[in-house]
């Protein structure tokens, strides 16, 4: 019985709200031609995030990010904020804005070693879809200096090393990370494929310094098989040209003469008929 009359005047109220809320409108509610574009506005049911947000236009997801990237926060805190940022962004395979969080994680200088290794590691995943290898690379080489043994950095270094056809590297990175885990299968796959190019790339070099080597015979032979000679101005003696004399000191010699401007030779095989027939009863000076 003591309950009755605040039961009473607590139905009195609410009929009394439901009554105002019947002869007046709803305001703050979704408008029926709008509704999807109004309900993708708020924070906890956006499909995507605007890249640029505009405190008037979404005021809830701009009072959301102040308070996540609170200077007052610890480094440790707003490190950690940034990699998860950056984490999303991958997802979303936008990777130049995951490496811009990345980066604004590593600005912070936070204590903590493990996380700066990750935020390394996960930046140099970035770059490395960004086709940006060598700086991929740099970024794996700090990751392992704060933590030696973090095999996704050691996975991501002998991938950088085997775009940039450093395969010997990638063959070594791959055997330091074997030896923290050996069963690990990606370390496996790029190790076969980091080898079999070492040995083509050793295959092809030594190829290429054979062929090179039959070429430089070649010449060597054919410099000592080609014999020149030029007539004095008489045209009754002749002068053999060392191989390796220039033009211009051919031209220096005292019994040389050019005729119509145009410098005038003998080359012909010195082992063959016509060269032996044509220097026959002839003074050749050497």
């Amino acid at each position: 019985m003591e309950r009755s009359q605040p039961d009473a005047a607590d139905d009195n109220a609410m009929d009394s709200f439901l009554d105002k809320f019947q002869s007046q409108p709803y305001r703050g509610g979704f408008h029926e031609d709008q509704w999807e574009e109004e309900f993708d506005k708020i924070p906890l049911f956006m499909k995507k995030a605007p890249s640029e947000i505009d405190p008037k236009e979404n005021p809830d997801l701009a009072c959301l990010q102040s308070i996540i990237f609170d200077e007052d926060r610890s480094p440790e805190e707003q490190a950690k904020t940034y990699k998860d940022e950056g984490n999303d962004y991958f997802k979303e395979k936008d990777y130049k804005k995951a490496v811009i969080s990345y980066t604004e994680g590593l600005k912070k200088k936070c204590a903590d070693p493990d996380l700066n290794a990750v935020l390394y590691t996960n930046r140099a995943a970035a770059q490395y879809h960004l086709g940006n290898f060598r700086s991929a690379l740099n970024d794996v080489k700090a990751a392992r200096k704060l933590k030696p043994c973090h095999l996704k950095a050691i996975v991501r270094g002998a991938l950088c090393h085997l775009e940039l056809k450093h395969f010997a590297e990638a063959v070594n990175w791959c055997d330091e990370g074997l030896q923290i885990d050996a069963k690990e299968k990606k370390l496996l796959e790029i190790r076969i494929k980091a080898d079999k190019l070492k040995r083509t790339e050793q295959r092809d070099v030594r190829k290429a310094k054979l062929k090179e080597k039959k070429e430089q015979n070649q010449n060597e032979a054919l410099l000592q098989a080609i014999k020149v000679y030029f007539e004095d101005e008489d045209g009754a003696e002749l002068y053999q040209v060392p191989p390796k004399s220039t033009l211009l000191q051919v031209l220096q010699h005292p019994r040389y003469s050019v005729k119509a401007l145009t410098p005038a030779f003998l080359v012909c095989v010195g082992s063959s008929s016509f060269c032996k027939n044509y220097l026959r009863g002839r003074q050749v000076h050497r």
